[in-house]
């Protein structure tokens, strides 16, 4: 198999450290009245953010996602398909499960609103089940983009996250040092763009022709992180601690864009020590089954804490400590296992919501190749354009992207707010879900039909057009390829 395992391994140890680090910081007491709340642990413990560069490893993720994609797009390409169907399918395969997922959330917080649960309950329970959303725009956002900026790599290379990382540096001084508004949120995508676009060089050797470059780029972040925590006005927490202006990822910060490059350089540096434990059938077995379920653990790794909040917190069942004691911490042991046996049980159940929704929009992919279009989407020779016209087709619907958008736009505000705003149903961000995914299915069903309809059996300039084999598809994020 020419499929980096690797790069398999960095996704499912990005998610597994997500899940860990989430329910170890979770915190929950019971006060006299029978409410649960849930204290922050970083904000009351200082120390324990420390803890954040352990567990803040989603740099890893967007890395490999770079490396895939980077992967996925050269092969689309090569196959004659377009950017539009790339990105349709792209984004049908991430929004289909998370609108399974926030589907079934709102439900709950329609139900429960209307029994009249506690309006305060009902928002922590509601911003427990959404505090991972915030990567999901980032994603979508950066999967869209793809076939300009890989294209801008073919044509650039290095210099193209050299280049975005310099940007976000000009837009963190503007937020840090000048309060500018509005213009925070763009550094989501400049700096999780660089370790995306890092994924790239990685994949085409830029990064691993000798080991000084990973080494430098450790070495480098490294100093630089120490600098701006120390000399500089960032804290050392790499996840958002109320107070804490400024902070390190609400917009990402300075001092983010540097822990990015640190993970990066220190990955690219284990590869080679790694790499060998991945061929052992046991590893990889490990590895395959925690990235087919990646998905899957990271829209529900929430759920646990909810039902052990119930069975255990609202009937007192629960020994609690002094928050940040020695007892307390004793008790994280049993406390993540417990989490970890009843995410297991829950797994077989909740797989199907994630690739049961996916799997009528991958076994309807289009065909690959030319057809009538060319890769410009219109007859013609692609060669006489730039690499970055040519990575766009007119022919992409603008379903998809105002689908995108719309999905966008209320993940964006469930990450924020969270699924029961103030106790409430948010009316307005589930009908953005659910049209932005349907918009986005749309497109991608009728990509299928266009491609599939007229006399389009030969290329441009007479070649057969290559299809994809019967019920074929692109796997899910996380499922290992065969």
């Amino acid at each position: 198999m020419s499929r980096d395992r690797y790069v398999d391994f960095l996704r499912a140890w990005a998610i597994v450290s997500v899940v860990l680090g989430h329910w170890l910081i979770t915190a929950l007491v019971r006060g006299p009245d029978g409410v649960i709340t849930a204290p922050e642990l970083l904000a009351s413990l200082p120390w324990t953010q420390w803890l954040t560069l352990v567990f803040q490893i989603m740099p890893l993720f967007f890395l490999a996602g770079g490396h895939a994609a980077g992967g996925s797009w050269e092969r689309t390409r090569a196959a004659g398909g377009t950017a539009g169907d790339w990105v349709g399918r792209r984004a049908a395969r991430l929004l289909l499960p998370v609108a399974a997922y926030g589907g079934l959330v709102l439900l709950a917080v329609g139900v429960c609103a209307a029994a009249g649960v506690d309006r305060d309950v009902l928002a922590l329970a509601g911003w427990a089940m959404g505090m991972q959303f915030w990567f999901l725009p980032v994603y979508l956002v950066l999967g869209a983009l793809t076939p300009l900026l890989h294209a801008a790599h073919r044509r650039w290379g290095p210099r193209v996250p050299v280049a975005m990382g310099a940007a976000a540096l000009v837009v963190d001084v503007l937020v840090t040092g000048f309060h500018t508004p509005y213009v925070g949120p763009i550094d989501y995508v400049l700096v999780w763009g660089v370790a995306y676009q890092l994924g790239f060089c990685w994949r085409d050797g830029l990064l691993t022709r000798s080991r000084l470059i990973p080494a430098g780029m450790a070495a480098g972040g490294a100093t630089a992180f120490a600098a701006l925590i120390a000399f500089g006005p960032f804290p050392v927490s790499l996840i958002l601690v109320t107070g804490q202006d400024p902070g390190n990822t609400d917009p990402p910060s300075a001092a983010m864009l540097a822990w990015v490059v640190t993970q990066a350089g220190l990955s690219l540096l284990l590869a080679p020590l790694l790499r060998p434990l991945l061929d052992r059938e046991r590893v990889w077995r490990a590895v395959r089954t925690v990235g087919g379920a990646s998905m899957t653990l990271y829209l529900w790794h929430m759920l646990p804490v909810l039902i052990a909040a119930g069975a255990f917190y609202l009937t007192g069942l629960a020994p609690e400590p002094t928050l940040g004691s020695a007892a307390w911490w004793a008790l994280r042991v049993p406390w993540l296992l417990v989490l970890g046996l009843l995410l297991a049980g829950a797994l077989p159940v909740l797989r199907p919501l994630e690739r049961g929704p996916a799997l009528p929009a991958e076994r309807a992919r289009p065909r690959m190749g030319l057809g009538r279009t060319g890769s410009l989407g219109r007859t013609g020779s692609p060669g006489r354009t730039s690499p970055l016209r040519r990575a766009w087709s007119p022919s992409c619907s603008w379903f998809l992207w105002c689908g995108l958008a719309a999905s966008i736009a209320a993940l964006t505000r469930f990450a924020t707010q969270g699924f029961a705003p103030g106790g409430a149903f948010p009316a307005l961000p589930a009908l953005g879900l659910a049209l932005g995914t349907a918009l986005v299915t749309a497109a991608r069903w009728s990509g299928v039909r266009r491609e599939g309809e007229g006399p389009g059996e030969q290329g441009a300039h007479g070649e057969p057009v290559r299809r994809a084999p019967e019920g074929a598809r692109e796997p899910l994020m996380g499922e290992p390829r065969t």
